[in-house]
């Protein structure tokens, strides 16, 4: 069998399958139906769409009033909602209207007036969900899904490839990592996570034979005012950004477990050391002191070694 690569770009970022199969006529009919099956995802789910079918749930809870969703959004849906309850209300899919006011292509801080108008229409405590029905009695909310689809659709471009007869290879979405299987010869793929403020560092290499990776942090989407830099994860309860944790990463079963972990270890700030230990899984994380530690590392530390600036490296 032979490694076929397939660059392409989704969901607002560059995209990698690669796996082994015993043609290219093979390789490419199954990473034709892995891409069909993200590129309907980011159809169906992208904030950015008029013609999404989020886009349409946004139109009702702009105006207040409810709406019935499918098996897959209400699981979704779902998944949300356990997130939203098992990190004490900071993963929460209602906080996207603050990009209303982060802008982290200009060099401008939002008006904390403005912030709190707009913390008045977060919360998923205010919607009200009981599957398959969405209702918002308070009009002027939103909700975004940006935070569970990608990995989700990780995980199912990966089952999509397994169904069809791919054992060994790995989904890469914009660094969210899903491994089919091991190389061919049964060897691990090895990925390497970069420094948050130094794109061509890695702080670790990882050999991964199965499972997947996913991490968070302010790697690019940030702005920096006055000494201090600003990323784009958000607290939903202040609106402002989280201030303690510069990159978390989590290795998981599947994408959207280990993404979702990322990103409550981001929004935990200050609790987010006890929090990923208590979660028991495999974890690294970047604090805005430059310290790195986590079960990934030897021993709590590890020193930061040149490399790749890709998000992973294959071996």
């Amino acid at each position: 069998m032979k490694l076929y690569r397939f660059p392409f770009k989704a969901m607002g970022t560059p995209c990698e399958i690669q796996l082994y199969a015993i043609t290219e006529i093979k390789a490419g009919r199954v990473v034709d139906a892995a891409i069909a099956d993200i590129q309907r995802l980011e159809s169906v789910y992208s904030r950015y769409r008029e013609s999404s079918f989020l886009s349409e749930i946004n139109r009702v809870a702009a105006k207040g009033g409810c709406i019935t969703v499918d098996n897959e959004t209400a699981g979704l849906l779902d998944y949300a909602e356990t997130c939203y309850e098992e990190s004490d209300e900071l993963f929460d899919i209602t906080s996207g209207i603050l990009r209303r006011v982060w802008d982290f292509t200009s060099n401008q801080l939002p008006d904390e007036t403005v912030i709190q108008t707009l913390l008045a229409r977060i919360g998923w405590n205010k919607l009200h969900w009981r599957s398959p029905v969405l209702e918002f009695p308070l009009a002027g909310m939103e909700i975004d899904l940006g935070g569970v689809v990608k990995e989700y659709a990780v995980d199912r471009a990966a089952t999509i490839c397994w169904d069809m007869g791919i054992q060994h290879g790995m989904v890469n979405l914009g660094g969210d990592i899903k491994i089919i299987g091991p190389h061919a010869d049964g060897s691990p793929w090895r990925i390497g996570i970069r420094h948050p403020r130094h794109p061509d560092v890695l702080l670790q290499t990882l050999e991964l034979y199965s499972g997947a990776l996913a991490s968070s942090g302010d790697y690019e989407r940030c702005i920096t005012i006055n000494g201090i830099r600003y990323g784009h994860v958000l607290n939903p309860k202040t609106g402002w950004p989280v201030k303690r944790m510069a990159a978390v990463s989590v290795i998981g079963d599947f994408c959207v477990i280990a993404g979702s972990a990322s990103t409550i270890g981001m929004l935990k700030d200050n609790q987010s050391k006890d929090w990923l230990k208590e979660l028991d899984l495999p974890h690294l994380w970047v604090d805005v002191d430059g310290q790195v530690g986590g079960s990934l590392t030897e021993d709590g530390e590890n020193a930061a070694q040149p490399g790749s600036e890709t998000p992973y490296q294959d071996r």
